[in-house]
């Protein structure tokens, strides 16, 4: 397995060729933005992939059920022969068909001769053709294990879309958590390399200052000082951005199943903030019951609710006696239907029941306490979602109100800075009450970024309690 490093441009061509449906950058062609990435984890991401075979049990599960009811070919055919004498030559060959309220249907051809041929298998010299049909009367007639297990299985490949839905809402919302990271330290790190800049500009100009004998030299060994802690800072938060940038790599893959390295020339879209609910389809404000039913773990819960329903009807049917009864037309003239009438017949009839029926009666009852387990678990889930979907709004609501807080606070905290600069530029301020104006405004944008990032985070949080993250 290789790495393979892409420029957006790269990257670009490759959406192009897959059809993503992106739109073009119009910004710049360095930006990877939140809505191309997530085409790429959607689509070749390998726990995606790995979801999708969820669905696909289901559907093979399906087939099998169905299975079931395929008409089938029987052939019996035995011969003995010993010491130059023909014991017998038995020929018993059916066409059966099962039906949905446990009918079958048979055509059968028998042809049987032998010395030591029992006299009861004896048929005419061209053989014997019937056709009839056999069904249970009492157990199995209107449930039925072939009945409940198709059933079941038609409900199970709902159930498997569900856990599809959910196994990819997970994979995604832990993309998208990486790249709001990736975000995060992309934004901090610019925020450390501006402010690095403005310490060497101010050490440039407090030299000059100081050669022209403006200011003092202790001013000059400060601002060298605060440049080599900007230094510092820069350093150790492009560290963290390339960390996270190798992170967002993990996610990161094309159609072959080879894993792409992010080019360190790309970086985050800083307006994901604006697009955020619209990527990440979380914009629904009104949470109703139509909203919670339709939510995949309470549809799949729903679904094996009514699986066990199925269940508890077949149980309730096998308390029911076993009465199989079975009548077939006889002929030997299979080109004359009119040979099959009811003077030529051969009939069946097969009762049996437990006395105690105490295995039935213990498969009802734990289908019962099934049933009662999973209407507690259904309940349950119900106020547990709907307090999560109440609970992120509030962080939500608190963290964008943070937010405002915060950027006012960098508003004020830059009129400080400047208003300090201007006074030192007047020489009546200090470089040292710069330098502290100046890191506590970097603190608050720090928080600033912080806070931003909780918003984003939350949000994907909203979709994937939601499950919207997967289209």
């Amino acid at each position: 397995m290789h790495f393979t490093k892409l420029k957006l441009t790269t990257l670009l061509l490759f959406i192009l060729c897959f059809n993503f449906n992106t739109q073009a950058q119009s910004v710049s062609d360095s930006i990877f933005t939140l809505e191309e990435y997530l085409g790429y984890v959607k689509q070749y991401h390998p726990i995606v992939k790995q979801a999708r075979l969820i669905a696909s049990e289901g559907e093979i599960k399906l087939l099998k059920a169905r299975g079931a009811f395929d008409p089938k070919i029987e052939v019996d055919y035995n011969k003995k022969k010993f010491t130059g004498t023909e014991y017998y030559d038995k020929l018993n060959a059916a066409f059966k068909i099962p039906t949905w309220y446990g009918i079958e249907l048979k055509a059968n051809y028998e042809n049987n001769e032998g010395y030591y041929l029992n006299p009861e298998s004896t048929v005419p010299e061209d053989g014997l053709y019937s056709a009839g049909v056999s069904m249970s009367l009492a157990k199995g007639f209107l449930a039925n294990e072939r009945m409940a297990t198709l059933k079941q299985a038609k409900l199970y490949k709902d159930i498997s879309l569900n856990k599809q839905s959910l196994a990819v809402n997970d994979v995604l919302y832990k993309a998208i958590e990486t790249y709001f990271n990736w975000l995060k330290s992309y934004q901090e790190y610019k925020v450390y390399n501006d402010y690095q800049n403005n310490a060497d500009v101010r050490l440039r100009q407090v030299k000059s200052s100081f050669e022209a004998g403006d200011k003092p030299a202790v001013d000059t060994l400060e601002a060298s000082i605060n440049y080599k802690n900007r230094a510092l800072d820069v350093e150790k938060s492009r560290i963290k951005y390339i960390k996270s940038q190798l992170e967002l790599s993990n996610y990161l893959w094309l159609e072959d199943n080879t894993p792409v390295e992010l080019d360190y020339s790309l970086i985050p879209d800083v307006n994901s903030s604006f697009v955020a609910d619209r990527v990440l389809n979380s914009s629904i404000l009104e949470i109703n019951d139509e909203l919670l039913e339709n939510h995949p773990k309470i549809q799949s819960l729903s679904l094996q609710r009514q699986q066990l329903v199925l269940e508890k009807r077949l149980n309730n049917n096998n308390l029911l006696p076993k009465i199989d009864v079975q009548y077939n037309f006889l002929t030997s003239d299979y080109e004359n239907l009119n040979t099959l009438n009811t003077k030529n017949y051969k009939a069946g009839l097969n009762i049996s029941m437990p006395l105690f029926l105490r295995k039935a009666r213990a498969d009802l009852k734990l289908t019962k306490l099934k049933l009662q387990d999973i209407d507690f678990n259904l309940s349950s889930t119900k106020v547990s979602l709907l307090n999560k979907i109440n609970a992120v709004q509030q962080e939500i609501d608190s963290y964008e109100k943070q937010s405002d807080i915060v950027q006012n606070l960098v508003n004020d905290y830059k009129k400080l800075v400047v208003a300090e600069e201007k006074k030192f530029e007047l020489g009546e301020g200090s470089l040292f009450l710069i330098n502290y104006r100046e890191a506590k405004l970097i603190e608050t944008e720090l928080k600033n970024i912080e806070v931003t990032n909780k918003v984003l985070t939350t949000k994907a949080n909203f979709a994937q309690i939601l499950n919207t993250l997967e289209d």
